[in-house]
């Protein structure tokens, strides 16, 4: 039985009071629960996103009119249903349209309150990753050692190609108020092996890479360029793991929130704000004293209101 048709097994099972838990549960909770824990691609995004939107009509449509609607191809719609775990478009369908029914037949959830509930799914999505982010925290030992080996990198390079930009960029912003050489890459093939291999002539002894989901190919050509020029790799990921991990001598992960049709980052983001932290910690003298220059620039040049 695949992990999908478990999921449609454990929530048709029946409660003490005779019902199911799938009759007890509103529609827009029946349907979200479909997407929860899915690793989507854009397009597969859309469809689940019109299906939200369109509940009662998409339900009924076949799967050529289903795909027209969402501008996607019928193959795609297939491969979204066997993503949700079922056998293909039919078997979905079967399952979403007395989930829409019931939402016809007098369900108080609208439109409105479908897409809140999935708003409110995505932070509590969210809120979950941020728990695995404090559990990995609770040893401080190893962010605390990580946080020393790339305060003492000089120069310290920072990677982070297509989706993963904003974090690199993040990271390297906040890097260079306590770090005297902060090198960031945000562009993969032979501009990354340039400066990879710049960076360690230089001195460079580690890499920070982020690398988000959907993983580049790129991104695990330039970890294996790091390594092949003697740089080591801290690398900051989503649980699926992969590839990446076999090119990282230190791998922190935290999950992204996929509910939605763009991923959020907020565990990443707190990951990427403790290493800084362990960073700071790991010289504080230089770190004060970078910070006093830093203010002083900014206060003379009128940088902040």
């Amino acid at each position: 039985m695949s992990s999908g048709q478990q999921a449609r097994a454990q929530a048709a099972a029946i409660t003490p009071s005779g019902q199911s838990s799938e009759e007890v549960r509103p529609p827009a909770d029946r349907l979200l629960a479909l997407f929860d824990g899915r690793r989507l691609s854009p397009g597969q995004r859309r469809i689940a996103q019109y299906l939200i939107d369109h509940l009662t009509e998409a339900a009924f449509l076949s799967i050529t009119e289903l795909a027209e609607r969402v501008g996607v191809s019928q193959p795609s719609v297939t491969r979204f249903a066997a993503s949700l775990g079922f056998s293909g478009y039919p078997a979905l369908r079967d399952v979403l349209q007395p989930i829409a029914l019931s939402a016809v037949a007098g369900s108080p959830d609208s439109r409105e309150q479908i897409r809140r509930n999935e708003l409110q799914a995505a932070v509590d999505a969210e809120i979950e990753n941020l728990e695995h982010v404090r559990r990995l925290l609770a040893d401080t030992n190893q962010v605390l050692d990580i946080g020393r080996e790339l305060a003492a990198s000089v120069p310290l390079t920072v990677l982070g190609l297509r989706i993963s930009v904003s974090l690199a960029e993040y990271f390297a912003y906040a890097a260079r108020r306590i770090h005297p050489d902060v090198r960031l890459v945000t562009r993969g093939g032979s501009v990354a092996y340039d400066a990879l291999l710049q960076s360690r002539a230089a001195g460079g002894t580690w890499v920070l890479a982020f690398a988000m989901p959907r993983h580049a190919k790129e991104t695990l050509a330039a970890l294996r360029a790091a390594r092949s020029t003697g740089l080591r790799v801290v690398l900051i990921t989503d649980p699926t793991l992969g590839p990446l991990v076999d090119e990282a001598d230190v791998t922190l992960t935290a999950g992204t929130g996929s509910r939605l049709v763009f991923d959020s980052y907020a565990a990443p983001g707190m990951l990427s704000a403790a290493l800084l932290q362990a960073m700071a910690d790991a010289d504080p003298e230089r770190t004060q004293a970078r910070l006093e220059d830093y203010e002083q620039v900014a206060d003379q040049h009128g940088f902040f209101l």
